[in-house]
C-alpha cells in the first residue's frame, strides 16, 4: 500500500504543470539549502570553542539558549515549511484505509528539510564533546532528547496549521515570553536550561519529550482521521445569520463594487481575518528597535514602514492571489483592471493610514520617533503600496480562504522578479534615510525618503499605467496557476 502511495506521488510530481517551470527560483532554494546546511555544520563544529574563547563552558551555554533555539525553529516552520499532504479527494472513493492514508501523510514530513538540516548542528557539535572529554553516553541521550524536540517542533506545525484557536494561543504565548525576556521581567532560561542539562546528566530523563512527541503524533493522527472526510469542512454552523450591504459604497461606483467584495472577504474568512490580527501585531514591531542602543539609528526608518505597513504586506502581497478561487470568472466579466487595481490600492491606504494613527502611542517615545512612522506611512502609500500590486503579478500562488494558517505565505509565492521588486520596498528608504545620517541630518533623511513617497502618489497615475499592464500581461498564465489546486 505505502509503495502505490509513493507511486502515486511521483507521478503527480511528474504530471504536474509546475514541473520545469521557475528553475532559477529551483536553483536559488537549492543554493540556500545548500548554504544553510554548511552553515549549520559550521556552527556545530566551531561552537564548542567559539563560546570557550568567550569563557563560557559551551555545553551549558547551549542548553541555556536551546529553549530560544526550538521556538525559533517552530516560528520558522510556521512560516515557511509546507505541509506535505496527499490528494485526499480521489483516495476516499478508493479502497484505502484511512489510518494508512493519515500515516502516509505524516510520514511525509520526516523527511522535511526542516527536520534533517538540524543534525548537521547536533551531530558535529556531539562529535566535538566526545573529543572534549564528555560522557559518551550522556550524549547519546542527550541527542534522542534533541532528536525528540525536532520532532515535536515538526507535529506542532502540523497542529498549530490546522487549529487556529490554538496558533493564536502560541503567538500570544511567544510575544509574552519575548516581551518579558526584553525587557528583563521574567527569564524563562532559568527554568529550562537545568531541563537540557539534565538530559545529559539524568540517563532516563530523554524519555519525557520522548513520550510527548508520541502524544503528539497520536493526537495529530486521530485529528487528521476524524476530519478526513469529502465533506470535511463544508458545513459551518451559523447559529445567526447576518447580512450587509454596505450601500453608502455606492457612490464610488465600480471602485465602491470592488471596496465591498474586499471588505466581505475580508470579514467572512479565516484566512483574511489573520492578516487582520497579523497587521496588529506589526504595530508593537518598533519596539524591537526605538529607544535600543543596540540597533543601529538608521534601522528606525525601517521600523517605521513595518510599523505603519503591517497590512500592505501580510495582504498586498498577494493580490490578486485573494480572489483565486473566482478569478477565472471574474476575467469572463467586462471588469477594468484599472477599476481592480484602484480598489486594492485605496484598500491598502486606508489601512496604512488607520496604523498610523492606531500607532499614536509611539508618541511616548517622544515626536522624532513617531514622526519617522509617519514618514514610513508616506513612502508605504506613495512607493510600497505600488510595488506589493506590481508584484502581486508574478505571485500566482492560490490561496485557501477557509485556512487560518501561513498568513505570510509560503514558498510558493516567491519567485525571481518578486523578491526582486521586494528589494526597493525595505533598501530605498534605509539608502535615503542614510544619506540624511551620513550627513548628520536627521530631518533630511525623513525629507528625502517622505519626498520619494510623495513622488510615487503624485506619478500614480502613470505607474498604475504599467501595473495595469503587467496585469495584462500575465493573465492568462495567472488563471493557469490558479487551477492548479494541489
Amino acid at each position: 500500500m505505502i509503495k502505490k502511495f509513493i507511486y502515486l506521488e511521483w507521478k503527480a510530481f511528474l504530471r504536474s504543470a509546475s514541473f520545469g517551470k521557475n528553475l532559477a527560483m529551483k536553483i536559488i532554494i537549492g543554493f540556500l539549502m545548500v548554504y544553510f546546511s554548511l552553515l549549520f555544520i559550521a556552527m556545530g563544529v566551531g561552537a564548542f570553542y567559539l563560546l570557550k574563547e568567550m569563557h563560557l563552558e559551551p555545553f551549558s551555554t547551549v542548553n541555556r539558549f536551546l529553549i530560544y533555539y526550538f521556538l525559533f525553529d517552530l516560528i520558522i516552520r510556521l512560516l515557511l515549511q509546507s505541509i506535505p499532504v496527499l490528494n485526499i479527494k480521489p483516495l476516499l472513493v478508493l479502497p484505502f484505509k484511512k489510518p494508512v492514508i493519515v500515516h502516509f501523510s505524516l510520514g511525509k514530513t520526516v523527511l522535511s528539510f526542516f527536520n534533517w538540516v538540524h543534525a548537521l548542528f547536533f551531530i558535529p557539535f556531539s562529535v566535538v564533546l566526545a573529543i572534549e572529554g564528555y560522557d559518551i553516553t550522556g550524549i547519546i541521550f542527550w541527542n534522542l532528547g534533541m532528536l525528540s524536540f525536532i520532532y515535536i517542533n515538526n507535529f506542532l506545525n502540523i497542529i498549530l496549521t490546522n487549529i487556529d484557536k490554538l496558533f493564536v494561543v502560541f503567538i500570544g504565548l511567544i510575544l509574552l515570553l519575548g516581551g518579558a525576556q526584553y525587557y528583563k521581567l521574567f527569564d524563562v532560561t532559568i527554568f529550562t536550561t537545568p531541563f537540557f542539562q539534565g538530559l545529559f546528566n539524568l540517563k532516563g530523563l530523554f524519555l519525557i519529550p520522548v513520550l510527548v512527541l508520541i502524544g503528539l503524533y497520536v493526537f495529530t493522527f486521530k485529528y487528521l482521521k476524524n476530519n478526513l472526510y469529502l465533506d470535511a469542512g463544508l458545513s459551518v454552523k451559523q447559529d445567526i445569520a447576518e447580512t450587509e450591504n454596505l450601500s453608502w459604497l455606492n457612490q464610488f461606483g465600480t471602485l465602491g463594487t470592488f471596496l465591498k467584495n474586499d471588505i466581505k472577504l475580508i470579514k467572512r474568512n479565516k484566512r483574511s481575518k489573520t492578516t487582520i490580527f497579523m497587521s496588529v501585531l506589526f504595530l508593537f514591531y518598533g519596539f524591537l528597535f526605538f529607544e535600543n542602543s543596540h540597533q543601529p539609528v538608521v534601522m528606525h526608518i525601517f521600523a517605521g514602514i513595518f510599523v505603519s505597513g503591517g497590512f500592505l504586506f501580510v495582504f498586498g502581497q498577494f493580490v490578486p492571489s485573494w480572489d483565486s478561487s473566482y478569478y477565472q470568472l471574474m476575467m469572463t466579466q467586462n471588469i477594468p483592471y484599472r477599476g481592480y487595481i484602484t480598489s486594492k490600492w485605496w484598500l491598502i491606504v486606508i489601512a496604512t493610514f488607520l496604523s498610523t494613527i492606531l500607532a499614536s502611542f509611539y508618541l511616548f517615545f517622544g515626536w522624532e520617533i513617531y514622526l519617522t512612522i509617519v514618514v514610513g506611512a508616506i513612502y508605504n502609500i506613495g512607493v510600497n503600496s505600488h510595488l506589493v500590486l506590481l508584484g502581486g503579478a508574478f505571485t500566482k500562488t492560490p490561496i485557501d480562504l477557509s485556512n487560518a494558517a501561513g498568513a505570510f505565505g509560503d514558498k510558493k509565492a516567491f519567485n525571481v522578479s518578486a523578491i526582486l521588486l521586494s528589494l526597493p520596498k525595505i533598501l530605498l528608504p534605509l539608502g535615503l534615510y542614510a544619506i540624511g545620517l551620513y550627513l548628520n541630518n536627521k530631518t533630511l533623511g525623513l525629507v528625502l525618503v517622505a519626498g520619494a513617497g510623495v513622488l510615487g502618489f503624485i506619478f500614480r497615475d502613470k505607474v498604475f499605467s504599467l501595473i495595469e499592464k503587467r496585469y495584462k500581461i500575465e493573465k492568462y498564465s495567472t488563471i493557469s496557476a490558479y487551477k492548479q489546486k494541489n
